[in-house]
């Protein structure tokens, strides 16, 4: 990418510079530095230092990571504050937008190092006051994050995903904590058990163990109500969101703004009541039958989705990813096994792997085989579960694994697949 500011030009492609041009070097182009030079250029900086000849210290920077609820978590975030009046842009999986216009569609969850830069400008030419990003344990690793100050950090979660990449559990639990070890204001769950962060400039949030911020009651009943504890003082919202861990997303968004923000908690809890989730996220594509689309892909995000139904008859979509953790299958399929009435396994993204073969990892799992259905047709799996669901009225569809994903990976092509258009052909 090539970035002009104040009449400098920087570039971390080592094939567009010249003898003016500034060379960012990052963990991922360092070896092509002679490269660079033999281009003609004179000029490298470290990715770290770009703050100090781009200037983004007027804007306030916003980053969540975690295994699950970082999109939820941020849109719910970016919604808050657009209520509250302030000029906002948010990055993350569903792409880049600013003040409620898309700018860019999705890319990588966290961009790399100048792209960041030329998103964060973007939003200050817009006159944004806040700029809200997701950050992913890839870009962790590979420090596309490097050279950002964050007005504030915050932690959703720490549970299994990514293991094609970080290889062992505990390298990806450092990995995410490694966001956590500095003295910036930080946002932690509180009842997550992997987390380690800097307790310094940290407010903490919870369901079950003490935190600053505390969940005291909640009930499911159109929707949630949920109140909860800002050390003594008592607060309460409403949501038509579903589902125990939204009630941590919201909590980590209710949070986060009162952490940047001036306003009342109470001002605060009302601006959520306006936002209705993410496409994809716990997405309630039917009433009748209930089907719900869901982006949970890994067993603990599975689960989280599962429990929120434990009283009605789930009837369950999924599959798993190609060419990525693959010790997580039977694991999936063993969660499914302890929570639905009835499982159907199909393909997700098969990407360059067998898709029957990505289907037998998952069956592994899967102990008691009455109840299951293999159908490799991912758009004739969701076919047949929607017509289940309209035998059972006290059932449940949830189709999980790619939220609003608007295709299918097989090979290297890009099918168009997007699970809500599929339930809606077969809802009368």
């Amino acid at each position: 990418m090539l970035l002009n500011i104040n009449n400098k030009s920087f570039t971390d492609n080592s094939k567009e510079v010249n003898k003016d041009t500034y060379f960012v070097i990052t963990s991922l182009n360092e070896k092509y530095i002679q490269n660079a030079r033999d281009n003609g250029c004179e000029n490298f900086i470290e990715a770290k230092d770009l703050k100090n000849h781009i200037d983004i210290s007027a804007i306030k920077i916003i980053g969540i990571t975690g295994t699950n609820g970082k999109t939820t978590t941020a849109a719910a975030i970016y919604s808050i504050l657009l209520d509250l009046g302030f000029k906002v842009a948010l990055q993350g999986t569903r792409g880049f937008f600013i003040s409620d216009e898309k700018v860019e569609d999705y890319t990588l969850t966290t961009p790399m190092q100048l792209d960041n830069f030329a998103h964060i400008l973007k939003a200050l030419d817009n006159g944004c006051d806040f700029f809200v990003m997701e950050v992913s344990s890839h870009a962790i690793a590979q420090k596309r994050v490097e050279g950002l100050d964050f007005e504030l950090k915050v932690l959703t979660n720490i549970t299994r995903d990514h293991l094609d990449f970080h290889k062992t559990i505990q390298e990806y639990i450092d990995v995410k904590n490694s966001f956590l070890s500095d003295e910036s204001k930080k946002l932690i769950n509180k009842d997550d058990v992997n987390v380690k962060f800097n307790p310094k400039n940290t407010l903490t949030y919870s369901l079950e163990n003490p935190a600053t911020y505390k969940v005291g009651a909640y009930s499911f009943k159109n929707g949630m109500h949920v109140m909860f504890s800002k050390i003594d003082s008592m607060h309460s919202f409403s949501s038509t969101m579903m589902g125990i861990f939204n009630i941590y997303n919201l909590m980590a968004a209710i949070a986060s703004v009162n952490m940047v923000t001036n306003k009342s908690l109470d001002e605060i809890c009302e601006a959520v009541e306006n936002f209705a989730g993410v496409s994809g996220r716990m997405e309630i594509v039917s009433d009748n039958p209930l089907v719900i689309v869901d982006f949970a892909h890994t067993p603990d995000g599975m689960k989280e989705v599962y429990e929120s139904f434990h009283h009605k008859d789930i009837i369950t979509v999924f599959g798993a990813g190609g060419d990525r953790d693959k010790d997580k299958r039977p694991l999936m399929g063993q969660i499914a096994s302890n929570f639905a009435k009835t499982i159907i396994v199909t393909s997700d993204n098969p990407r360059f792997e067998d898709p029957d073969l990505i289907i037998d990892d998952i069956c592994k799992g899967i102990k008691n085989k009455d109840n299951l259905i293999v159908e490799i047709n991912r758009k004739e799996a969701i076919k047949q579960a929607v017509n289940l669901g309209k035998e059972n009225s006290n059932s449940v569809v949830l189709i999980l694994g790619k939220g609003d994903e608007p295709y299918q990976i097989i090979y290297d092509k890009k099918f168009p697949l997007v699970d809500k258009d599929e339930v809606l052909k077969h809802i009368n």
